[in-house]
């Protein structure tokens, strides 16, 4: 798990621009930059908990309006990006592995055999974006359907660190900016980036009805954002992290977008392993920790984990967030 953002980006290709978008952009970048360099992720250590147990289905105390408001983007898009392609569910013997519940000896399983045969990068994708923006939502909401992982760079409104360096790969001040290490694409333009990934990563699966509606998607995404005005769009001071965080969680959850608005807003780098409903990396969390549940962060710099939004948002805000 590592960023190749420290490498030449020189002769990257151009990715074909979709129908609906406007136009890809070529990266063609010399080695030799001012900008910061992307943090490398280290192997995870042994990590101690610091925060609460999980509990499922738990809103924490003072938490309520918060979960509301975050409720009401996945209420618009109808749920998009909370399924992996190919979703289905069913009854199963229960084998003890996970489940979305259990029921005298059996249990209801989640699955796709679809996500389970898609090409997977070697490296993880690179990810410019701020939580606020409708057009890096879409692009989210595609990144959790596909079951990508992917390493993402905050870039809020007057951040100093990830959006110059964002802007100093691609030439613009304009997000999402994706750059993909395996191929040598990067591009702007949200309708780009989701055709590629589904050419890509999607074995050329159709793109979903709800990220392809144009201006209905864009509209959809951004009246999510006028619940919670301004949330995870500007910067707080903050200090940067040596190695990424990792972050579990996907777009339909209220309780995740409550933590990455506070990495967005404290521009932490980190990589999103995307669990959406149906993703077999659902089951890696739960041999891991011994319970799934999102949103579930790792912070290898501290060398602890912790479960539940409130205590990961709190969390977060002390250790990197800096007092003006």
């Amino acid at each position: 798990m590592r960023t190749l953002l420290n490498r030449p980006l020189a002769g990257r290709a151009l990715a074909p621009a979709s129908a609906m978008g406007r136009r890809a952009m070529v990266v063609k970048a010399s080695a030799e930059t001012s900008a910061p360099q992307a943090p490398v992720p280290a192997k995870s250590p042994e990590l101690r908990n610091a925060g609460p147990e999980p509990k499922r289905f738990t809103v924490a105390d003072g938490q309520l309006g918060e979960v509301a408001t975050a409720s009401i983007p996945a209420l618009l898009r109808f749920g998009s990006g909370g399924l992996v392609l190919g979703y289905n569910v069913s009854l199963a013997d229960d084998d003890g592995k996970y489940a979305v519940t259990r029921v005298g000896g059996r249990k209801v399983q989640e699955a796709s055999a679809e996500v389970t045969g898609l090409k997977r990068p070697a490296q993880p994708l690179e990810l410019y974006e701020f939580e606020g923006c409708p057009f890096c939502k879409k692009v989210r909401e595609a990144i959790c359907t596909l079951d990508l992982d992917v390493m993402v760079y905050p870039c809020p409104k007057d951040g100093p660190t990830w959006r110059a360096k964002a802007i100093s790969l691609g030439g613009k001040k304009q997000f999402p900016y994706l750059v993909d290490p395996n191929t040598g694409a990067a591009m702007y333009e949200s309708d780009d980036i989701i055709a590629y990934l589904f050419k890509e990563y999607g074995n050329g699966a159709e793109v979903p009805l709800a990220l392809r509606l144009g201006p209905l998607t864009t509209i959809t995404c951004a009246l999510g954002t006028a619940a919670r005005p301004g949330r995870g769009n500007y910067y707080r001071k903050s200090r940067q992290p040596a190695q990424p965080l990792v972050f579990w969680g996907y777009e339909m959850s209220p309780f995740v977008k409550l933590a990455r608005e506070a990495l967005s807003e404290l521009e932490l780098p980190y990589l999103y392993r995307t669990v959406a409903r149906g993703s077999p990396k659902r089951q890696e969390l739960l041999d891991k920790r011994g319970a799934f549940q999102v949103p579930y962060l790792e912070d290898p710099n501290e060398g602890v984990y912790l479960f539940e939004s409130s205590a990961i948002v709190d969390y977060l805000n002390k250790t990197y967030g800096v007092q003006a």
